[in-house]
């Protein structure tokens, strides 16, 4: 049965009918018609999963600081502007609403329709909500994520009985580096606003979004690419520069490719990669600088500068014997770096978030940040403990003022460091 054109004709008749079809196939009989082939796959997934149609399951929701730390880490928040120019100038008068949510189908943002925005709280349709299809069942954020295109479900399309008078459409976004899912956006709203048209505007901005994606991408090897000049033109042999998925952005002295294929888990130091044999691996910038090599080459030790004496223009200078270059740093990377800087030995993700909150047990947003940090210092961040690396210099560029040092900061460390340098 052809959902969408029954239901622009008459939404309450075709909500009957898949009432009638949803109720004969779960009850093991002869349907009036057939569901829909991507709908009736879901249901036989969710059928040998064990998920109850009849119970509403409503999983623990993410508290508010674990919703804000995943938007942050979220290649999605990237793509926000896009989403909201292409859906939200529509959902608000079509009574629909707008959400998004990551890789494990969790809420991460909702916008529209304040009216809307009440009844999705009486799904369960809330910030920080786990809405995989395995959890809740046949739905239009959990089903694309599995399927991997857009989805719409309609009416008693919903697995879960309680979701039917429910009409939603998503589509899934992934990361054209590499192909993984970062989420779906999603146009819901009551059975009422259901119309044929929702899933092609839903999957078409989508695709906007992953081009967004993609520009940023190339924008990104673009800036890296400019680091990359000066240090390969004084590099005599084969080396190339490639972010931190592999995709190159420099080369001298090698063919050039447009990816190279990087281990899982990349760190500094010589390790074999395919078509070009033993290379010497090391960070550089937001990407990594590759060289072959016959035998491991020899490396001076890596010079770090934390510079924290310009007032809230916070940055980070390395030099190697390839080359330098340097990273501005955020108030929070400013902070955990000092912190680092001062404890050569290292810290642990309770000491540090001791360090920052005075709270031994928010690890989680220490280790999300630190996390961030790694993609530019790379193997330059040691960790358990986390450190910066043995063999690396470290020199700290205190502002004149010792009250100046971080002012930003409210981290009961850094703080006391100020009070002890002021008394001193």
């Amino acid at each position: 049965m052809d959902v969408t054109q029954v239901a622009a004709v008459d939404v309450t008749h075709a909500a009957r009918m898949l009432d009638a079809v949803r109720s004969a196939r779960l009850a093991g009989g002869r349907a009036p018609a057939a569901p829909r082939p991507v709908i009736e796959r879901s249901w036989e997934r969710l059928l040998r999963s064990g998920v109850d149609p009849d119970h509403d399951v409503r999983a623990g929701l993410l508290s508010r600081e674990e919703v804000e730390r995943r938007r942050e880490a979220s290649a999605l928040r990237h793509v926000l502007p896009v989403l909201r120019e292409g859906l939200l100038s529509a959902v608000d008068v079509a009574h629909h609403i707008m959400v998004v949510a990551d890789d494990e189908g969790r809420v991460l943002w909702r916008e529209g329709s304040p009216q809307v925005l009440r009844k999705a709280d009486g799904l369960g349709f809330e910030l920080g909500a786990d809405w995989r299809e395995d959890v809740v069942g046949t739905n239009g954020i959990g089903t694309p994520a599995v399927v991997r295109r857009p989805v719409q479900v309609f009416a008693a399309e919903h697995f879960v009985r309680s979701h039917a008078t429910w009409t939603c459409a998503g589509a899934p976004i992934t990361d054209p580096r590499d192909g993984r899912l970062l989420g779906v956006v999603d146009v819901s709203g009551p059975l009422a606003t259901m119309h044929p048209a929702t899933l092609a505007w839903v999957g078409a901005v989508a695709k906007l979004a992953e081009a967004r994606l993609r520009e940023l991408h190339v924008r990104s090897l673009e800036r890296l690419r400019a680091v990359a000049a000066p240090v390969l033109a004084r590099i005599d042999g084969r080396a190339l520069v490639v972010d931190r998925d592999g995709w190159t952005a420099a080369v001298t002295g090698v063919p050039y490719t447009e990816r190279v294929a990087l281990p899982k888990s990349v760190s500094a130091g010589v390790l074999s990669l395919p078509s070009l044999g033993a290379c010497a691996v090391e960070p550089l910038a937001d990407g990594w600088l590759v060289r072959t090599v016959e035998e491991p080459a020899p490396r001076e030790a890596t010079r770090i500068v934390l510079d924290l004496g310009q007032p809230r223009r916070w940055s980070m200078r390395v030099r190697s014997d390839t080359g330098s270059w340097i990273h501005e740093l955020s108030p929070r990377h400013a902070e955990l770096l000092y912190l680092l800087a001062v404890h050569r030995r290292g810290r642990s993700a309770a000491g540090l978030a001791e360090d920052m909150f005075g709270d031994p047990a928010r690890t989680v947003t220490v280790r999300a940040e630190l996390s961030r940090v790694r993609r530019y210092l790379g193997g330059l961040l040691a960790h358990r403990p986390y450190r910066f690396c043995d063999d690396a210099e470290v020199e700290v560029l205190l502002p004149d003022d010792p009250r100046d040092l971080l002012p930003h900061s409210t981290a009961p460390a850094v703080a006391e460091h100020r009070r002890a340098a002021t008394v001193r």
